[in-house]
C-alpha cells in the first residue's frame, strides 16, 4: 500500500479517536501525525520545488458553507480585491499568492479534518490565513509551533488567543475583545469617572473580557463598586447595581441579553441624567427592533437605551490617507462595495483585506532577510520541518508596520494595535463620537457629538459631602448661661457658708463638708462646658483630650458632693445609733478622710481606665441624607448630592466594661446614702440631720440620671438633643442638691437663728415630761404586770435614750462653745445655783407666798425628808398634812421627774454630773473638770 495513503488512513483513524479524547489528544495527534506525514512525503532533508509559475500557496481556513456561516460572503470579495492589488503593486511578476480555501464549518472535528486535508493533499503552505470560530482556531493555533507555520486571523477576537505562551505563532489583524478595555479606561478618565460597576453575562467570552477589564481598572486606580453577573435574568443584578449607587455601568453581554438588560434598567429607573451605560458595539444594526415583552415594550426600551455608549474596533479608518495599496480607505470601500454587489456585508472585510497585505509584506521581508543573511534558500524551500525558515517568517510577521484600510497595522505580542471607536445611541441610531488610538494611547472625541441628557456628564456616584454634626452655637450659649448662673448660685452658697461658719446653725452642720458639697456641684457645672466642645470649636487632638478631662471632672464632682453629704449623715447615724450611750465625738477631719477615701477609689478607677484603655476620638458614619435643592448645585434635579453625617464620639475598646465599673461604684454609693438617710430619718435636729434632704436629692438624681442616660443613648445620632439632655440633667441635679442642702439653712438663719436648737429643746422638754411620767408609772407597776409587756417597755426605754442622746449632742456643742469664752465660763460657775433654781421654778415649782425663795434652798432647809421612792398615804396627805407644794414629798416627786433632764442636760454645763455617765451613782467628782456640788444637792436618779 502506498505509504501516503497509509498515513492518511491512520490520520482518519486518529481523528475519530480524537473526538473521544478531546483537545489533549488532538495536540498529540497533530504532533505525531506531522512527523509521520513528513516521513511519508520524503521531506526530511530535501525540499520539493514548486512549479515554474512560482506560486506562493497560503492555506485559507474559513466557514464557507452558507448554511453554517455567512461571513464568507462579505470576506471573499475583500480577499480577492487584496490579492489583485498585491499582485499589481507589490509582488514581482515571478511570485503569486495563491489561497487554498478549506471549509472549517465552525466545527471542531470538521475544521481539524480540513486542516489535515490541507497538510496532506495541498501544497506546502507557507502560512495559514483565517480562523474565525474560537474553538477550532485555538485547537489549530496551539499546534502551529511544531509545524513551523504562522497563522494570521482576520475575525477571531476571543481573548484566549492572546496567550503567547500557548499560541506563539498566532497573529490577527482584528483587535482582540480585550483591546477595547484600554480604550474604555481612557474614556472613563476623560470624564473623571473613578467609580464604576460591571454587569457580565455568564459566557466565557464575556467573562474573559471582564477579567481583563478588572485588571486594567485596578492599574488605573478606578474603583469597582460592584461586579454582577447573570445567566438568564439580569434584573436582580441590575437592582443590586442600583442599590450600590453605581452610576457608570460597564456591560458585557450579547444583543439578545442587551434587550433584557435595558428593560430591567427601565423598570429600575436606571437611565437618564444620572446613569451612563457602556456596552459592546458589535451588535447588528437595529438589534433592538424585534424586542418586545410584557414588562417592557419598544418605547420603554428606547427610553432606557437613549445615550448609551458602544465600544468596538474600527472596521475602516476614517482618515483620508493613502494606504499601502495606494488607495484611501474611502476609495477601497467603494471598490469593495462594487465587487461585493448584493452579497451580505461583513465588518471584518477591511481586516481581511489588510491581512492579505500583511502576508505579502511578511513574505517580502522574509526574502530580503534570506538575501541579507546570504542564505541560499528561498521561501519556496519551506517545509514543515524547516525551523529556520519558520522562525524567519515569525520574525518578519512581528515587524509588520504599515497603514492599511483599518488604520495603522502594528503587532504587539501578536496582538493588533488597532483603533477603537465610541458610538452613542442618539434618537434610535448610533452616532460615532470618538476614537481611541492604541498605538499612541490617545483618545479623540468629536466636538459636539457626545450628548448627555443632563447639563453635564453624569456623576460616577452620589456626591457625598461629609458634614460633621455639631452642637448648635445658640444652644451651647443658652446652656452655658444656665451653667454660669448655677456656678454663681454655688459661689453665693459658698460665701454664705464661709461667712456664717461660726453661727451655731452652720457650725453644727459641718461647714467643711458643706464646702465640699459646693465644690462638687461646681465641678459638675464645669463639665457642661467641656461636653459642649466638639469639632466646631476644637481640633481632633484637643477633642480627644477633652474626652478624658470631662470624664474625670464629672466623676470627681459627683463623688465630692454626695460623698460629703453621706459622710455627714454617717456621723449622725454613728452618734444616735450608739446603743451604750457612750459619749462619741466625730470631728470633721475624720469625715474628710472618708471623702478622701471615696475620691481615692475614683482616682484608681480613672487611672486604670486611662492607662489600660484610654478614651479615643472616633467618627461614626450615619446614613446618607438628601439635601434640599439649592441653586448652587450643578445637577438640575438635585439628586446627585447627599450629605454624609459624621459624629464624634469618645470611645475605647471596652467602653461597656469601664462604664459598668463606674456605674456600679456610684450605685453602691447611692445605696449607702439611702441607707443612712433611712436610718437617721427620726433624728429631728435640723442643724445636724440632712437625711430628709439627702433622700430627696438621691431620689431626684437617681430618676434624672436614669432618664437622661436612656434618652442620651437613644439620641446618640443627634448631638444637639444629646448635649441638651446631658446638660439639663447635670444642671437640675446639681441645683436641686445644693438648694435642698443650703436653702433651709439660709431661711432658718434669716428668720430665727436659734429656732433650730431652742425650739427643739423646749419641745423636747415638754415631751420628755410626758414620757417620763408614763415611764415612772410604768416602772411602778412593772412588777405587777405580765412578762409579755416587757418588750414594750424596752422599746420605750430605747426611744427615750435616743431623745436624751440628741439633747446630749446639742448641749455638748453648746458647752464647747461656752468653754471657748472664759468670761462666760466664769459667769456660769458663779451663778450655777441660780441657774438650777430658775430651771426648777418652771411651771409652778414655787407658790405665790414663797416665790422669792429659791427651790434649792427650800430643799436644803427642809430637815424631814422622805426616803427616795417613798409615797405618802393618800388619806394622810389629805387629812393630816395640808397640801404644800414645797413640802419634801412634793419636791421629791418633782425631782424624780425632772432630774433626768438635769442629769443629762444641764448639770454638765455647770460642772455637775457628766452627760455621758451611764449610772447616776457615779460621783460628780469623778470628772476633774466638773465643779463639786454641795451634798445637799446630790440626789439619786434611777436609770431609765
Amino acid at each position: 500500500m502506498d505509504p501516503v495513503l497509509r498515513t492518511y488512513r491512520s490520520g482518519l483513524f486518529a481523528w475519530v479517536f480524537w473526538r473521544s479524547l478531546g483537545r489533549l489528544g488532538t495536540l498529540l495527534l497533530l504532533w505525531g501525525w506531522r512527523w509521520d506525514s513528513t516521513s511519508a512525503l520524503g521531506l526530511k532533508n530535501t525540499a520539493t520545488r514548486l512549479d515554474a509559475d512560482s506560486k506562493l500557496p497560503i492555506m485559507g481556513l474559513m466557514p464557507i458553507n452558507k448554511a453554517v456561516e455567512s461571513i464568507s460572503e462579505g470576506i471573499l470579495p475583500a480577499v480577492q480585491l487584496a490579492t489583485e492589488h498585491v499582485h499589481n503593486k507589490f509582488l514581482p511578476n515571478t511570485s503569486k499568492l495563491v489561497l487554498e480555501w478549506y471549509d472549517s464549518e465552525c466545527d471542531n472535528a470538521k475544521g481539524l479534518k480540513a486542516f489535515f486535508d490541507g497538510i496532506k493533499y495541498g501544497p506546502k503552505h507557507l502560512m495559514i490565513f483565517g480562523g474565525v470560530c474560537p474553538s477550532i482556531t485555538s485547537i489549530i493555533a496551539e499546534s502551529l509551533k511544531e509545524w513551523n507555520l504562522v497563522q494570521l486571523s482576520f475575525a477571531a477576537t476571543t481573548p484566549v488567543l492572546a496567550d503567547k505562551k500557548k499560541y506563539p505563532n498566532f497573529f490577527r489583524t482584528v483587535p482582540s475583545d480585550n483591546a477595547v478595555n484600554p480604550a474604555v479606561v481612557k474614556f472613563l478618565k476623560h470624564f473623571h469617572w473613578r467609580r464604576v460597576g460591571t454587569l457580565t453575562q455568564d459566557v466565557q467570552r464575556f467573562s474573559e473580557v471582564r477579567n481583563d477589564l478588572t485588571s486594567e481598572l485596578e492599574k488605573a486606580d478606578i474603583q469597582i463598586a460592584d461586579t454582577e453577573s447573570f445567566s438568564n435574568d439580569p434584573c436582580p443584578s441590575v437592582k443590586k447595581l442600583r442599590d450600590n449607587d453605581v452610576r457608570i455601568i460597564l456591560g458585557q453581554f450579547d444583543e439578545n441579553m442587551a434587550a433584557k438588560v435595558f428593560c430591567c434598567a427601565y423598570n429600575e429607573n436606571m437611565y437618564g441624567i444620572k446613569y451612563q451605560w457602556i456596552i459592546p458595539g458589535w451588535y447588528q444594526l437595529n438589534w433592538w427592533k424585534p424586542v418586545a415583552s410584557s414588562s417592557c415594550n419598544v418605547k420603554n426600551l428606547l427610553t432606557a437605551m437613549e445615550g448609551y455608549v458602544a465600544v468596538d474596533f474600527e472596521p475602516l479608518s476614517t482618515k483620508e490617507i493613502r494606504t499601502i495599496s495606494g488607495l484611501t480607505p474611502q476609495q477601497y470601500e467603494q471598490e469593495y462595495n462594487k465587487m461585493r454587489g448584493s452579497a451580505e456585508y461583513s465588518k471584518f472585510h477591511g481586516f481581511a483585506y489588510d491581512g492579505i497585505w500583511v502576508i505579502a509584506t511578511t513574505l517580502q521581508r522574509a526574502m530580503d532577510s534570506l538575501k541579507r543573511l546570504g542564505n541560499p534558500q528561498t521561501i519556496r524551500d519551506f517545509n514543515y520541518v524547516n525551523k529556520d525558515l519558520g522562525q524567519i517568517f515569525l520574525d518578519s510577521m512581528n515587524e509588520t508596520n504599515f497603514f492599511g484600510v483599518t488604520g495603522q497595522v502594528v503587532f504587539r505580542n501578536g496582538e493588533r494595535m488597532g483603533t477603537i471607536i465610541f458610538s452613542q445611541f442618539q434618537d434610535k441610531i448610533e452616532v460615532k463620537v470618538g476614537e481611541y488610538n492604541a498605538i499612541a494611547d490617545s483618545l479623540e472625541l468629536i466636538n459636539n457629538t457626545l450628548r448627555f441628557q443632563g447639563v453635564e456628564p453624569p456623576k460616577d456616584r452620589t456626591i457625598i459631602q461629609p458634614q460633621l454634626r455639631k452642637i448648635s452655637l445658640p444652644l451651647y450659649s443658652i446652656l452655658s448661661a444656665l451653667t454660669v448662673l448655677g456656678m454663681f448660685m454655688s459661689s453665693a452658697f459658698l460665701f454664705f457658708n464661709i461667712k456664717n461658719r461660726n453661727q451655731k446653725l452652720i457650725k453644727m452642720s459641718s461647714p467643711y463638708m458643706n464646702n465640699l458639697i459646693i465644690l462638687g456641684g461646681m465641678l459638675s457645672y464645669a463639665s457642661i462646658f467641656l461636653f459642649g466642645l466638639d469639632g466646631s470649636f476644637v481640633v481632633p487632638n484637643t477633642f480627644e483630650t477633652l474626652c478624658t478631662v470631662r470624664t474625670w471632672i464629672l466623676t470627681v464632682g459627683y463623688t465630692t458632693a454626695f460623698g460629703a453629704m453621706f459622710a455627714k449623715t454617717w456621723r449622725v447615724h454613728a452618734i444616735f445609733k450608739n446603743v451604750k450611750m457612750k459619749k462619741k465625738i466625730i470631728k470633721d477631719q475624720k469625715l474628710l478622710i472618708i471623702v478622701g477615701g471615696m475620691l481615692l477609689i475614683d482616682l484608681c478607677i480613672l487611672i486604670c481606665w486611662q492607662v489600660v484603655d484610654p478614651l479615643r476620638r472616633t467618627v461614626e458614619d450615619y446614613p446618607l441624607e438628601m439635601p434640599l435643592r439649592t441653586v448652587e448645585k450643578p445637577d438640575p434635579a438635585g439628586r446627585d448630592f447627599a450629605i454624609q453625617p459624621l459624629l464624634e464620639h469618645c470611645e475605647n475598646s471596652h467602653m461597656s466594661i469601664w462604664l459598668g465599673i463606674v456605674y456600679a461604684y456610684k450605685g453602691l454609693l447611692m445605696l449607702f446614702g439611702c441607707f443612712l438617710a433611712w436610718e437617721t430619718r427620726n433624728v429631728s435636729i435640723p442643724a445636724l440631720n440632712d437625711s430628709k434632704y439627702i433622700g430627696m436629692s438621691v431620689y431626684n438624681v437617681g430618676i434624672m440620671c436614669i432618664i437622661g442616660a436612656a434618652v442620651s443613648f437613644l439620641t446618640r445620632d443627634q448631638p444637639n438633643v444629646q448635649f441638651c439632655i446631658v446638660a439639663l440633667v447635670i444642671i437640675f441635679c446639681s441645683t436641686i442638691t445644693l438648694c435642698l442642702v443650703f436653702v433651709p439653712k439660709l431661711i432658718t438663719l434669716r428668720t430665727n437663728p436659734d429656732a433650730a436648737t431652742q425650739n427643739r429643746r423646749l419641745q423636747f422638754t415638754q415631751n420628755q415630761k410626758k414620757e417620763d411620767s408614763k415611764t415612772s408609772t410604768s416602772v411602778t407597776s412593772v412588777n405587777q404586770a405580765n412578762t409579755s409587756r416587757l418588750e414594750g417597755f424596752q422599746t420605750d426605754n430605747h426611744r427615750l435614750r435616743m431623745k436624751i442622746t440628741e439633747l446630749d449632742k446639742e448641749l455638748e456643742e453648746v458647752t464647747m462653745q461656752l468653754q471657748d469664752t472664759p468670761e462666760k465660763t466664769q459667769y456660769i460657775k458663779q451663778n450655777h445655783i441660780q441657774e438650777l433654781n430658775n430651771i426648777l421654778n418652771i411651771r409652778n415649782f414655787t407658790d405665790g407666798n414663797d416665790s422669792d425663795k429659791p427651790l434649792m434652798k427650800n430643799q436644803h432647809d427642809s430637815r424631814s425628808q422622805v426616803p427616795w421612792g417613798t409615797t405618802l398615804e393618800p388619806s394622810r396627805t389629805k387629812k393630816d398634812v395640808p397640801e404644800d407644794i414645797n413640802s419634801p414629798e412634793h419636791i421629791q416627786r418633782r425631782l424624780s421627774l425632772q432630774l433626768p433632764i438635769l442629769h443629762h442636760a444641764y448639770l454638765p454645763s455647770i460642772g455637775g454630773v457628766d452627760a455621758s455617765c451611764a449610772s447616776p451613782c457615779v460621783s460628780p467628782s469623778a470628772s476633774p473638770r466638773h465643779r463639786h456640788v454641795q451634798p445637799s444637792f446630790r440626789v439619786m436618779v434611777s436609770g431609765l
